[in-house]
């Protein structure tokens, strides 16, 4: 019946707008038998007893209101069931975003932005026909029937039993196509899925579609994946459509037994008008929550499918330590004010991606001193990232651990670690919005006097300046009207207004003219002073004044050393420079 345990779980959080929902839905029950009872008495008065309409006045007022408070206990019953479905979907979006957060980019990494962006949206959304309508709706089909069947049972036995035995054929009918639906939904999902993450792929990476001519060709894609979808979508339609036509037959024909056997009765006096009249108004309300049941019972279907997706997601491990304690964290904490001074340590650290052949790192031992300038260079998928990440605490060291001042770095929170972390990406990301905006997302906090220094020790204030509304100018998503060496440069003045302990540069000069990275160069040397500072680095141009080099090579460090005595050395380093420089 598509009850999702873990979907029942995050009912519980709204249990009370549920409860309140049904409650209403089941005194819509009630007050419907009261209705049709005062309907069939004032009709049988009139037509049969020869009342007038001063006689069922009083009738009529009861029915009138007995109508409206019905209507305002549906009404009632839809809101409330609305709220709670809303809360949901808030409280399960916010989770999702914050776990997703907390995996990191090392787990998105794995994911296609578009999918996860359909599983936020679409996904979530999907959930509102099953928390608002389903679930209510499955209460209410067992709540409604009962009560009607309370109040044929004790006036006429045979009524009373034929609607009985005729009520479960509809929930097995549900049922038995149900399991057709599920199947035919799971295989719309996956369609849905994959033709957003191709689509917004198809979207990012427009700029590179044109420059080698393919982009005519991923709108044939596109349309093929979309026509996929309409498929599967009228697929879905089909067995909808299908399952509300033999669930109004099978309700259509056991109103008819019922009204039959009623009228056979009536005809030979067996029953009187009254009491006839009163079972036919109850018998077609009988079957309408079961209807209703079968209609939503898609929505249901569409919420478990989502849930499946939404649920794989919240139930990944987290890659980072976010909520690590220990019995002294706030000495832990209290230590990030001074360890500037102490360095990092990297103690026989390994770690191995999942689904790779093998080790990243593997037991990789080093020092980050404080004043001094470390940089890391090796081949590609020597495991320079994986370090980058790690001090990051997008990942935790599988063996081994890491340092800071003599403090584990898992003691302490992930967040308290990273606002003392101030980290320039080879692909910096801009948002939109101002570049004041973009720049103050290292301290929101920072004056004008402070935006301006950071802006010109990255040397992109004349830049800044000469924009048509200067700090205040609205850059498009991902920097656009920006060159990439601008946007590296915003990134680097980012790094400058953080003023944090631990600075990292993953080839943050790597978009920049010869000119402008000799002034960084510089820029960064008066930063280092005093901070732990580890540049990685592709060019080999930019470890020339580094105070330590740390090759890396299969994920262990291979030589060590200043940049003169590892290039007269005959090593990986040498061989890497006489690559570089030719």
């Amino acid at each position: 019946m598509n009850l999702d345990r873990r979907l029942l779980r995050l009912a519980r959080s709204v249990r009370a707008l549920l409860l309140f929902a049904v409650g209403l839905g089941a005194l819509g029950g009630i007050l419907l038998v009261i209705q049709a009872w005062l309907l069939s008495r004032t009709i049988n008065a009139v037509f049969l007893g020869g009342a007038t309409l001063a006689d069922v006045t009083p009738l009529l007022a009861a029915l009138g209101v007995v109508a409206l408070v019905r209507a305002g206990a549906v009404w009632g019953s839809e809101i409330a069931a609305g709220r709670a479905a809303g809360w949901v979907k808030d409280d399960l979006r916010a989770r999702l975003f914050e776990h997703l957060l907390a995996l990191g980019p090392l787990h998105a990494r794995g994911e296609r932005s578009g999918e996860l962006a359909n599983t936020l949206t679409t996904g979530v959304e999907a959930l509102d026909a099953y928390f608002a309508q389903y679930l209510p709706g499955l209460a209410l089909a067992a709540l409604v029937p009962l009560t009607v069947l309370l109040a044929v049972l004790p006036l006429d036995l045979l009524s009373g039993l034929v609607l009985l035995l005729t009520a479960p054929l509809i929930p097995f009918f549900m049922i038995l196509i149900g399991r057709l639906a599920d199947a035919v939904t799971r295989r719309q999902w996956a369609v849905l899925s994959r033709m957003s993450a191709h689509f917004l792929d198809a979207l990012q990476g427009l700029t590179t579609l044109k420059l080698f001519g393919r982009s005519r060709a991923q709108v044939n894609v596109i349309a093929r994946i979309g026509d996929q979808f309409r498929q599967t979508t009228l697929g879905v339609l089909r067995v909808a459509f299908l399952s509300a036509l033999a669930l109004e037959l099978l309700a259509t024909l056991s109103t008819a037994v019922v009204a039959v056997q009623i009228g056979v009765r009536l005809l030979y006096g067996y029953l009187d008008f009254e009491q006839a009249l009163f079972f036919l108004v109850l018998a077609p309300e009988f079957y309408l929550p079961l209807r209703a049941l079968g209609v939503r019972f898609h929505a249901g279907v569409a919420g478990v499918t989502a849930a499946a997706r939404i649920f794989e997601i919240l139930e990944s491990n987290r890659q980072d330590a976010e909520d690590a304690k220990t019995e002294d964290e706030s000495a832990n904490l209290a230590f990030l004010a001074s360890w500037r001074f102490d360095g990092i340590r990297f103690e026989n650290i390994s770690y191995t991606y999942a689904e790779a052949d093998g080790p990243a790192l593997d037991g990789v031992s080093f020092a980050l001193k404080a004043g001094q300038i470390t940089a890391l260079v090796g081949p590609s998928g020597a495991g320079k990232s994986t370090i980058a990440a790690l001090l990051l605490r997008f990942a935790e060291p599988q063996r081994g651990q890491i340092t800071a001042g003599g403090v584990p770095l898992a003691a302490i929170p992930a967040a308290d670690w990273r606002t003392h972390v101030a980290w320039v990406p080879q692909q910096p990301h801009l948002f939109y919005g101002t570049v004041l905006d973009n720049l103050r997302l290292a301290r929101p906090d920072a004056t004008m006097d402070e935006v301006i220094w950071a802006a010109q020790q990255a040397h992109i204030h004349d830049v800044i300046a000469a924009l048509p509304q200067g700090y205040d100018t609205l850059i498009g998503e991902r920097g656009a009207r920006l060159s990439g060496g601008q946007a590296q440069r915003i990134a680097l003045a980012r790094a400058f207004l953080k003023d944090a302990p631990l600075f990292i540069l993953d080839e943050a000069t790597s978009g920049l003219d010869p000119e402008h990275e000799a002034w960084l160069a510089e820029s960064v040397e008066r930063l280092a002073r005093g901070r732990t500072t580890l540049i990685i680095a592709h060019r080999l141009s930019t470890v020339r004044r580094a105070d330590l080099i740390l090759v890396l090579d299969g994920g262990r460090v291979v030589e060590q050393g200043s940049y003169t005595r590892l290039s007269q050395d005959d090593g990986l380093f040498r061989r890497l420079v006489v690559a570089y420089e030719g």
